[in-house]
């Protein structure tokens, strides 16, 4: 499909939405999310034509505590899973390119919520330069939510900031910190008995 010819409003009816802790590789169909201080960052290659985005967090960080390996593994695994996606859809990481958005402060607290976008953010650019990834476009930071939409064969993204209402900020607020729980939960061993025979 041309979505050339297609207003913004149009895209966005037609997109897939993803939501916090997920990815996504589409070859027919837009992308799109709803950013608040979580990170989307569109990976593409524009020759082979296939993109895809994903949308993460780092996990708070307490001080103090040993978990700052575990908070970048959990960036890391959410750019490293988009990136072999889409090298098993024959992009080449030579000539894969990046645009990302997000990091934004949408709650007025005190504490890590001011900090975490920042934190994204810093992320996101250290490991694509650290993988020699040029980002081509990037909006990080301020008080604002992002609606972002994304065309995985052209590489074209659209960010559209947003006046954030309570409605929208409690949505966004919601879905983050169900999202940021699952990073900080330890995963339940079970104790299993071998059988010798």
């Amino acid at each position: 499909m041309d979505y050339s010819k297609l207003s913004s409003q149009e895209i966005e009816r037609l997109a897939r939405t993803i939501h916090p802790g997920a990815w996504a590789i589409e070859p027919d169909r837009p992308l799109s999310t709803l950013l608040g201080s979580c990170i989307a960052v569109c990976l593409f290659d524009p020759q082979a034509r296939v993109g895809g985005l994903n949308h993460f967090m780092l996990p708070s960080i307490r001080r103090g505590s040993n978990d700052d390996v575990d908070s970048l593994l959990s960036g890391a695994y959410a750019m490293e899973a988009l990136l072999n996606a889409l090298l098993q859809r024959g992009a080449k990481k030579v000539r894969i390119q990046a645009k990302a958005f997000g990091g934004g402060t949408i709650i007025n607290t005190s504490g890590n919520l001011m900090t975490i976008g920042a934190r994204n953010a810093d992320f996101t650019k250290e490991w694509l330069n650290r993988e020699g990834i040029p980002l081509l476009a990037s909006d990080f930071l301020g008080p604002w939510s992002r609606k972002v939409l994304f065309l995985p064969t052209t590489g074209d993204a659209f960010c559209r900031r947003m006046v954030t209402n309570m409605a929208t900020a409690e949505v966004i607020a919601r879905e983050e910190k169900s999202y940021a729980d699952t990073l900080v939960q330890k995963p339940k061993t079970t104790e299993k008995k071998i059988e010798l025979f």
